[in-house]
């Protein structure tokens, strides 16, 4: 399996019934990629990351985790990694004791050195379209070139390319391959969305 440092973009998903936790395994590897975020926004997060987990075709990580409580609980399921929509020095240090990577939201330039000082260098933008996108990059990555980005919130199969060429760019996050839209195709529409996205990182590696 493709270790998270390798992952060029991480679909976020809040699946709610099983049929879409199947929708998601089956559709994102068939269509290319090969790890989820499933954000702790529904009473059945935990069912769906163990169950994924369990599958092992995707690295599944946890997202929305704002306390170590929640990491502790994502990691017994079975999550490779935990992603934050803000920075807490809680859930960072207590990623760090599990063992897992973490990628902490951040929203500015003191967001970004609390981050460094908590021995992190892979960071969360969001959200990206608020905060002003690759505009914002360019500022961030000026003052931080040791820092790496995953922006997420308003990125879409449009701006896709425009992020993944971004030198401080380690990967992209967004929800549109995931949607409740998409689930609602099952398989075969993940499917379809996960190969337009992965062939547009493959042509960004070339």
């Amino acid at each position: 399996m493709t270790p998270l440092s390798e992952q060029r973009i991480i679909p976020l998903a809040v699946p709610e019934t099983p049929a879409e936790v199947d929708a998601l395994g089956t559709g994102l590897s068939a269509g290319g990629i090969g790890a989820v975020e499933i954000g702790l926004r529904h009473p059945a997060a935990l069912d769906a990351v163990r169950g994924l987990a369990a599958d092992g075709r995707l690295l599944v990580g946890a997202g929305t985790v704002r306390s170590a409580a929640q990491a502790d609980a994502a990691a017994l399921a079975g999550a490779a990694f935990l992603v934050s929509p803000g920075l807490s020095a809680d859930v960072v240090r207590r990623a760090a004791e599990l063992d897992l990577p973490i990628i902490p939201g951040v929203a500015s330039a003191s967001d970004i050195m609390r981050a460094v000082d908590l021995g992190v260098r892979v960071v969360k933008l969001f959200p990206a379209h608020l905060l002003g996108g690759l505009a914002a990059l360019d500022a961030f990555h000026a003052v931080f070139p040791d820092v790496r980005f995953v922006p997420s919130g308003g990125v879409s199969q449009d701006t896709l390319a425009e992020y993944l060429a971004h030198p401080a760019v380690a990967a992209v996050s967004g929800s549109w391959i995931t949607s409740e839209r998409v689930l609602a195709g099952g398989a075969a529409a993940v499917a379809a969305a996960a190969r337009r996205a992965a062939a547009t990182v493959d042509e960004a590696a070339r």
